[in-house]
């Protein structure tokens, strides 16, 4: 089984991918592989701040990885907050305050659509490629269900009714924008054994 190191310190995101590849290769994050680094992501865009995990990583272990960056971009907000998505209302990290903060700069806004966007950054054996998986939706007044993480309480994907807060881990990688991201990143993987 493929070892990969994530560069993430996300254990979501690394529950949600664990889920999305099964046994096809060994997920390791940042943790696991005993790195404790908090990687910064300076960039104004989703596909430099993968980048800039994905190449900590390798410069520091030389191994296999991968970063990703993920972004909620609202058609309304001008694609905001996407690249400033996990700190929207500030540097402390804070779901509840972000989507306070969103909904309050959507009050008058009768678009509601919006779309997460996923930008993997693969590094192996010392070559980056790149993949991106989107995931088209909406966005609600008000939050709902109890699952989830980040904006999933109040996003609702094309194609359903559920928010992602709503939905089951499972029902969630029918829609994901990561799990798109992902299955990319595995058909390239599968090409090179």
């Amino acid at each position: 089984m493929e070892k990969l190191i994530f560069a993430t310190n996300n254990q979501h995101k690394v529950d949600e991918i664990r889920i999305v590849l099964g046994n096809i290769f060994n997920i390791v994050p940042l943790k696991e592989a005993g790195i404790d680094i908090d990687i910064p992501e300076p960039h104004d865009t989703l596909e430099a701040n993968a980048k800039e995990k994905s190449s900590a990583i390798y410069a520091l272990t030389k191994k296999n990885c991968f970063g990703e960056d993920t972004g909620l971009e609202v058609y309304s907000l001008n694609g905001e907050p996407g690249v400033k998505s996990a700190r929207y209302a500030g540097n402390e990290r804070s779901f509840k305050a972000n989507i306070d903060k969103l909904l309050d700069n959507m009050k008058n806004s009768v678009d509601r659509d919006a779309r997460f966007r996923t930008v993997i950054s693969l590094i192996i054996n010392g070559e980056e490629k790149q993949f991106e998986g989107i995931c088209e939706g909406m966005i609600l007044k008000n939050t709902r269900g109890e699952n989830g993480f980040g904006y999933d309480p109040v996003f609702v994907p094309k194609g359903n009714t559920k928010t992602f807060a709503e939905m089951t881990i499972d029902e969630k990688s029918n829609f994901s924008h990561r799990k798109k991201a992902m299955d990319k990143l595995i058909n390239f993987l599968q090409t090179l054994n």
